[in-house]
Formats: structure tokens, C-alpha cells, sequence
């Protein structure tokens, strides 16, 4: 304080002055009618829970009505945390009382005043036009797997673009006839941090050359069904693997999936990985989607010796024919 002037400025002549730059001012958005949406902080981890990462279960139905009871007792006995997990369904072609029957075990779940209801449930309706029956025989005799898998893709795309939402870490894609699973499946899955994972399924396989070389000599529109003898494609299926007895958590990197039980990173979905409704590399929806997947990098997985009990109907045998599991 006791410098002139000039004595000052000789004290500070060897400083630099400072220059402040602000290229950006900061801008305000009143509008009610944008949105903004930061998918950057949505992560699928194997820290999950910590980090409560929401899931999506989805389940597609048509005429279910018999098995949406015994559905909601294992999905209410899930322990991952309820208020993480929005469900939704797609309620299509059917000709019994599925949509009754499903509103009612929703409105009876969802008014519970304790851990059971879920974050959130919505039922989409959207019919097809599906002529195939669905009588055990008919529906999985081999002339109706090609049209019939082609509506199921369908059917799944149409419910995963309606009910994904941009704070979904995980897609968890569940049959409605399943009588018997983990309660703690969920967190059994994540733990593997696997783009896509699926327990043993009669539809999971690894490809060979042999059906390599019989999908090379096809129509491109052709849809290999596997398991039917008119399609001998040598492929080694998943459920043949496996053992309940050992290590539930063995993996097996797989070509082609079932759609009874599946985990996926919900980002893998958003990145146009969906379930074909037409022949891609010969496959269809839930096997060509695991094509798909593969071909843009994803990892596929199956767990042999992970039990999800299906509802044990006369197509087993009948499909697999000479090829016992």
C-alpha cells in the first residue's frame, strides 16, 4: 500500500495478465415441452443392488390364462428388491380370459401394502393376427415353427419398444409357464455381467459345421427350427451339457438361445439387437436374435447346469424325437 504507481507496476512487471475466457454462457430451458435424457449413467453392473439398477421384466402372452396365477407366486418370491423391478406384458390373439385373469393378479399384487408390489406394471394390447393353434401338437409340430416364430419376434419387439424406458439397466425376459425357478435368480444372473445369459433351454445351442454348411444350402427366407429331424443341423444343445448336480454357475458360449429365461443388458437392446420377425442367417426370434447379437459383438452365454423347471408338455419327446436329452 505504501508503492506509488510506477513502483507497482515494476513490482508486478514480470506477471502475466490474466485473460478470462467464457465461450459458453450458460443457457435456460423453461420449456415444458423438451426433454432431456442422460443415458450415460445407466449401467448394467454386477453391482447391481448396490448401485440399484432398475430391471424390466417382460413377458409376452396369449391365451395364458392357466399359468398367470402360478406366474405372479414366483415372481412375487423374486428377492431382488420389487421397487427396482417394473414389469409389462403383451397380452395378444387370445381367445380366453388371459386379460382378465392378468388385470386381476396385478390389482391384487400391486395393492399389497408390503415388499411385494413392483415399481411399476403396464399391459399392452396388440393382436397379430396369429392363425396358428395352440394345441400342443399342432403348435409345436415342425410346418409351424417357421410362422410361428416369426409372430413371437413379433410380438417380442412390439413389447420391448413399448415398455423399455431410458432408466432400465437390465431386460429380463421370462415364460409365463414356468413352474419353478430361484427366488434369487435375478442376482444369480447379474453376477455373471454377461451382455445376454440364459439357463438350460431346449432351444440353446452351439452351432457346427454341419449346420453351418445345411443353413448355407437353404433359401435365405428358410427359418431353421431346431430339434426337428427334418432339419438335422448336428448343433450340440445346452440342455444335453449340463448337470443341476455341479456348479450352477459354469458358463458355455452359445450361438443360439431359448426365450423361456433370458438376461439382457438393457443397452444391448437399445442398440437395434431385437428378436427377427423374418429369416436372419436362417433363424428367428429368440435364435436369431442371439445371431444378431453375436454378429454385432455381443456375448452369449448359457449356464448348463442352472435349472428353470418349464411347464413339461408332450413336445418334448416328440420334438427331439432321436436325439433324447
Amino acid at each position: 500500500m505504501e508503492m506509488s504507481v510506477n513502483e507497482h507496476s515494476d513490482w508486478n512487471s514480470h506477471l502475466q495478465t490474466p485473460v478470462l475466457h467464457n465461450h459458453h454462457s450458460p443457457i435456460e430451458i423453461n420449456s415444458t415441452t423438451i426433454q432431456i435424457i442422460d443415458l450415460n449413467p445407466i449401467k448394467s453392473t454386477r453391482m447391481a443392488l448396490k448401485n440399484k439398477e432398475r430391471v424390466l421384466i417382460l413377458t409376452p402372452l396369449r391365451d395364458a390364462a392357466p399359468h398367470i396365477n402360478k406366474y405372479f407366486d414366483l415372481l412375487s418370491e423374486l428377492t431382488y428388491p420389487h421397487n427396482l423391478i417394473d414389469l409389462a406384458f403383451l397380452v395378444g390373439d387370445s381367445k380366453d380370459d388371459t386379460m382378465a385373469i392378468l388385470a386381476s393378479e396385478l390389482e391384487r399384487v400391486q395393492k399389497r401394502n408390503d415388499k411385494i408390489p413392483f415399481r411399476s406394471a403396464m399391459i399392452i394390447q396388440k393382436d397379430f393376427k396369429a392363425e396358428f393353434s395352440q394345441n400342443v401338437e399342432e403348435r409345436h409340430g415342425f410346418k409351424a415353427q417357421g410362422p410361428r416364430r416369426k409372430a413371437m419376434g413379433r410380438a417380442r419387439n412390439y413389447l420391448l419398444n413399448t415398455a423399455l424406458r431410458p432408466e432400465h439397466s437390465w431386460v429380463y425376459w421370462r415364460d409365463v409357464d414356468i413352474v419353478d425357478s430361484p427366488d434369487v435368480i435375478l442376482e444369480d444372473f447379474i453376477a455373471h455381467d454377461r451382455d445376454i445369459l440364459v439357463p438350460i433351454d431346449y432351444n440353446s445351442w452351439i452351432e457346427t459345421e454341419k449346420g453351418i454348411r445345411l443353413a448355407a444350402s437353404l433359401p435365405k427366407d428358410v427359418v431353421l427350427a431346431e430339434g426337428y429331424d427334418e432339419y438335422d443341423t448336428g448343433r450340440t444343445h445346452l440342455a444335453r451339457m449340463g448337470d443341476w448336480r455341479k456348479n450352477k454357475d459354469e458358463e458355455i458360449e452359445l450361438d443360439g438361445i431359448g426365450g423361456v429365461n433370458v438376461l439382457v443388458k438393457a443397452d444391448v437392446h437399445r442398440s437395434g439387437i431385437n428378436f427377427p420377425c423374418y429369416a436372419f442367417e436362417n433363424q428367428a426370434e429368440t435364435e436369431g436374435f442371439a445371431k444378431m447379437a453375436k454378429r454385432a459383438g455381443y456375448e452369449v452365454y448359457g449356464l448348463p447346469n442352472y435349472v428353470v423347471w418349464h411347464i413339461d408338455t408332450e413336445e418334448k419327446p416328440g420334438n427331439l424325437k432321436t436325439r433324447p436329452v
